[in-house]
């Protein structure tokens, strides 16, 4: 043991320390409060439909390599406003109805279609030549391209109606029809044939004006149209796009109308008189590969 300056004896650490018992400490158990993870729900993130593409006097999209080719000749445009809500459910999938000032269209469409070809051959001359009524509606694709949407097609030839039927799923229509011209004045009448209903006609009467020089922005609206968008086989939404000369428009006057076409194509019967008539003497149509 060490000995301090006065003689007496200091303890030794080392040594005291080895005599130490350690005291054994109790840890009480330490209860974790239990952890509660709240379920974050992610809001849905909200879309704005693209724009539609702008009305355009001459074709939005140039056909380079035509897939069908044809004339459509003395054609008839009547249109009435029918609510947006009345025409979103009878478009394909994936499209909307298109609006001037918040007012969507039904169209009667009536001419004669001559001369259809395939593939840059030469037109049929009968087969491919014939009276055509149709019923159509306008519509703005999910990429923002406009279009019509047929419902209904009434066509005098049955294989034309038997080909686009089956190949490209177009509601055509096999019908008797005339059109019959006495200078100003031209009659359009349709009979439906196949399928049903067999009720479905349609007989009017106009008398064409003065050119149109300008037409308005709604006349565009309805008559410039460069594709047409459809549902394959039930399924595929896909679009058909067309190329023509800008439109040659008339006033026209209806001097006769009875129809029931656009009630048989699903739409609520027109109220009152068309709110634009319009001729054409008609334009060559080339038709590009679906999209």
């Amino acid at each position: 043991m060490p000995t301090a300056p006065d003689g007496r004896q200091q303890p030794n650490n080392a040594s005291l320390g080895s005599q130490v018992t350690p005291v054994p400490v109790r840890a009480e158990p330490v209860t974790a409060e239990p952890v509660t993870a709240e379920l974050v729900t992610a809001e849905p993130i909200a879309t704005e439909p693209v724009t539609a593409e702008p009305v355009t006097a001459e074709a939005a999209r140039r056909v380079r390599r035509a897939l069908l080719t044809q004339h459509w000749l003395d054609l008839a445009f009547l249109h009435w406003p029918v609510d947006p809500d009345a025409v979103a459910p009878l478009l394909p999938a994936g499209t909307r109805p298109d609006q001037f000032g918040g007012t969507s269209y039904v169209g009667l469409i009536a001419f004669r279609m001559y001369r259809i070809g395939w593939l840059g051959l030469a037109g049929l001359p009968y087969l491919g030549s014939f009276p055509e009524t149709n019923v159509r509606l306008y519509s703005v694709g999910p990429d923002g391209r406009r279009g019509v949407v047929f419902r209904s097609l009434e066509a005098a030839r049955l294989a034309p109606v038997v080909v686009a039927r089956l190949g490209f799923r177009l509601p055509y229509a096999w019908a008797r029809m005339t059109v019959d011209r006495r200078g100003d004045t031209l009659t359009y009448t349709s009979q439906r044939r196949w399928p049903g209903p067999r009720w479905a006609t349609s007989r009017l009467t106009i008398r064409v004006g003065d050119p149109i020089p300008q037409p308005s922005d709604l006349e565009l609206f309805l008559t410039a149209r460069w594709g047409l968008q459809a549902t394959w086989h039930g399924q595929k939404t896909f679009y058909l796009p067309n190329d023509h000369p800008r439109w040659s428009l008339y006033r026209a006057r209806l001097l006769d109308l009875d129809e029931n076409l656009v009630r048989a194509a699903g739409l609520p019967a027109p109220a009152g008189d068309p709110v634009s008539v319009l001729y054409s003497p008609g334009v060559p149509v080339r038709f590009g590969a679906p999209g």
